[in-house]
Parts: C-alpha cells; sequence; structure tokens
C-alpha cells in the first residue's frame, strides 16, 4: 500500500506522480495524502484547494503534501493553508531526499534546474496504458501562459533513458506508451547533435519491438520534424492520431498570444497529416475568449474546427494567470467568455458525432481501459468489455454520438 496521490491537470502530472508514489513510500509516508497541482486555469487551482479541504476531513490525522506547477509558482499561498502539512516544489518532488525533509516549504528555483528525470516508473496504478516522461519545461513565452514558471526551461530526457524505461514498461505488460512532456516538439534542442522528436520515436520502435502502440502527447503544429511526418505515414505502431496545441484560429488572436503558428500553419499541419495517414484522427487545444477577442475573431476560431476536420477538442474557457501579459490585456466579460466556450465545446461535440459516425462499419483495435470502455487506435471511445490492458480487433456496429458500439462478440484478442 502507498500513499494516497490526488492528480490535477496533464499526462507529465500522471506520470509525475507515479514516480511520486515510489518515492514517499521509499521514504516510510505509506500514509500520506499527496495532492499534485495545476495552475493551468484558475478553476484548476480552485479544484485542487477543494480537494485539499476534503481530503484534510476524511483523512485528519494524515500527513497531507502539496506538490505541483501551482504549488511551485505560489508556495507560501498553499502554505497558507491549515490543511496543508508540507510544499514541495517540482523539482524537489521527484528528488528522494525531499521525502524526508521536515521543512514546510521545500520549493527550489525550478529555472535553475538543468536536470531531467532520473526515475523510472515501473508502472502505473489502475492504467492501461502508460505514460514516458522525453521533456520538460518551456523556453517559449505564450502570453497567456504560466506553466514555464512552474516547470522552468525546455530540458530533455536522453533517448536511452526514454528506451529503458519503454523497454522496462513494455515487459511489465503495457501494451501501449504515450510520450509527455510540456513542450513535446522541444525533445532535442538542449541535447549533443540537436535530435528531433521523430528520430527519438524511430529509435525507440526500432529498439523496443515488443511495444505494440506508441501514442503522442499535444504536438506544436509548425515544429512536427520531417522525421517525424515520414513515421506517421509507415509506421503503423505510432497510432494515427495527433492531438495539436492550435489555441485559436484568427491570426490577430494567435500573434496577441505569441504563438509561433498562423491559422493557416494550423490548417497545413492538418491537412498534411490527413493526407499521410488517411483517417487519422486530430484532436486541439483551443482557448475561448482571449482579451481582446471579438465575435468576428471568435467565429474564425469556430470555423476553424470543420475546416481543419478536427475531430476531439479539449476547450478552455480563458483564464487570467497572474503575472502573465494577457493578464494585462484588455479583458473580456466573464460571461462572454463562458458562452464563447460553450459555444466551442458544442462545435467539439458536434465534430466528435461526425468523426465517431465515419467509423462505423470499419475495424477498430481497442485497448480495452476497464471493462465496459475503451479506446481505438484513432483514440474513439468505445463501449465494449474484456479486461483491462487487452487489445480487442472488433467491428463498429453503431455509434451513439459519444463512442463506439462494436457488433457483439465480433472481436478478438489482437
Amino acid at each position: 500500500m502507498g500513499p494516497e496521490i490526488v492528480t490535477f491537470g496533464c499526462r507529465l502530472n500522471a506520470y509525475e506522480s507515479e514516480a511520486m508514489r515510489r518515492l514517499a513510500a521509499e521514504a516510510g509516508l505509506v500514509d500520506a495524502v499527496i495532492v499534485n497541482t495545476c495552475a493551468v486555469t484558475a478553476e484548476a487551482e480552485r479544484q485542487a484547494r477543494q480537494a485539499v479541504r476534503r481530503l484534510r476531513r476524511e483523512r485528519p490525522s494524515a500527513r497531507l503534501i502539496v506538490t505541483g506547477c501551482a504549488a511551485q509558482i505560489d508556495p507560501a499561498r498553499w502554505a497558507a493553508m491549515p490543511e496543508v502539512s508540507q510544499v514541495l516544489g517540482n523539482a524537489e518532488k521527484l528528488r528522494r531526499e525531499s521525502w524526508g525533509l521536515p521543512d514546510r516549504i521545500v520549493v527550489g528555483d525550478v529555472m535553475a534546474v538543468r536536470e531531467t528525470a532520473s526515475h523510472l516508473v515501473e508502472g502505473f496504478e489502475g492504467r492501461a496504458r502508460a505514460f514516458v516522461q522525453v521533456q520538460q519545461g518551456c523556453d517559449h513565452r505564450c502570453t497567456f501562459c504560466v506553466i514555464p514558471y512552474g516547470r522552468g526551461n525546455s530540458r530533455s530526457v536522453p533517448a536511452g533513458a526514454v528506451v529503458d524505461e519503454a523497454r522496462r514498461l513494455a515487459a511489465n505488460g503495457y501494451p501501449e506508451l504515450v510520450l509527455t512532456g510540456v513542450d513535446l516538439t522541444a525533445w532535442g534542442g538542449d541535447l549533443p547533435g540537436k535530435p528531433t522528436l521523430g528520430q527519438l520515436v524511430r529509435r525507440l520502435l526500432a529498439l523496443v519491438p515488443e511495444l505494440k502502440r506508441l501514442r503522442l502527447s499535444s504536438l506544436d503544429p509548425v515544429e512536427i520534424d520531417e522525421t517525424l511526418w515520414r513515421l506517421l505515414a509507415e509506421e503503423e505502431r505510432l497510432m494515427p492520431h495527433l492531438h495539436l496545441s492550435i489555441q485559436a484560429g484568427d491570426d490577430l488572436t494567435l500573434k496577441r498570444m505569441k504563438r509561433r503558428h498562423s491559422r493557416a500553419d494550423a490548417l497545413a499541419a492538418c491537412r498534411r497529416a490527413q493526407e499521410l495517414r488517411p483517417g487519422i484522427a486530430i484532436g486541439a487545444d483551443l482557448i475561448a475568449g482571449f482579451p481582446t477577442e471579438t465575435e468576428a475573431m471568435f467565429q474564425r476560431t469556430l470555423d476553424l474546427v470543420g475546416e481543419a476536420g478536427l475531430d476531439y477538442l479539449h476547450v478552455f474557457p480563458y483564464s487570467a494567470r497572474p503575472g502573465t501579459p494577457a493578464a494585462r490585456m484588455p479583458q473580456l466579460d466573464g460571461g462572454v467568455v463562458r458562452e464563447r466556450a460553450a459555444r466551442l465545446r458544442a462545435e467539439g461535440e458536434a465534430a466528435l458525432a461526425r468523426s465517431l459516425a465515419s467509423r462505423v462499419g470499419s475495424t477498430a483495435e481497442v485497448l480495452v481501459e476497464k471493462d465496459g470502455f475503451g479506446r481505438s487506435e484513432h483514440w474513439a471511445p468505445v463501449r465494449l468489455s474484456g479486461r483491462p490492458g487487452e487489445i480487442r480487433r472488433v467491428r463498429i456496429a453503431a455509434s451513439d454520438g459519444t463512442a463506439l458500439v462494436p457488433i457483439p462478440d465480433s472481436g478478438d484478442r489482437a
């Protein structure tokens, strides 16, 4: 039995929670409660504070440790909560020696951190797929984003360590791995010879032939290298699914966000992926209600969903983050932000329904996540029975608008 961990935010946080589970247990903190926070929106921080209060009521005598991006950015605020026993920084949470320290606040300067994760994760509790951290931090300064101040500058895990971990997780029975990072396409920029993410993926697939499926987390649409494009077209074990960090479909908004791509760049990336891998599923992060956004500017983001042929959306209502340039720009009324986010989510639901309907009659290879639910190679949700972690090949009979339904007993074990 290990410590209880409550994780908010990204896949990188999920990965780090598994590392912390082992480190805390080794330090003897098996009865601790750890809250791994996210700072991407004010809502994410609110939910984490709410969880801290709830966990203290449920576990009045437990050692309650808060870590993650929100804790890194404003440790004093979290330490001021009477429910909190200790605050650990994002670098400190992954160091074995931190877990035995008595100090109430153990948070260093994350901008000074140069190393990447040296920890290996054996498995992921209750999960059918495993995450592999290959990159950390970000050198870019998008005007809305506070994450670099929680994660530090970009740094890469050497390819050999990534391969070692992938081999270990595959041997432990994980059929699918997801490469994760804060700015995944920046991988390799700080390593000797400046290798690319595509070169890492090629090496990983070649050296871990027992790995059945590889998936990538969020990518910058203009920083996908030529090797990665070629692998997307040719390598069946690289899943036909991309998630792009697009954020907006209006060029002036993108400029004010200080993004590195234009609307045309985002559309070109989607079209290239669809041409190279027919049937590929494409998801995107989009922000609704960015400061100064007019109705016409928002409409261009809304129109992008159909123009790009997106399958999934991850919609963020704009949330002003203290200290960021966007927080000093003219803000929209909160009601307008919420209304635009709702419209964008509705567009995303319609896009998902169209995408799922297009897959009816096809064959899918579904990784069972829990009995009654799995995801296909295209990340499509599928309602099916099975043992978590197994891959089932099934014929799709129908879609209910939110998930695919296979023909009963049509499948076999892949």
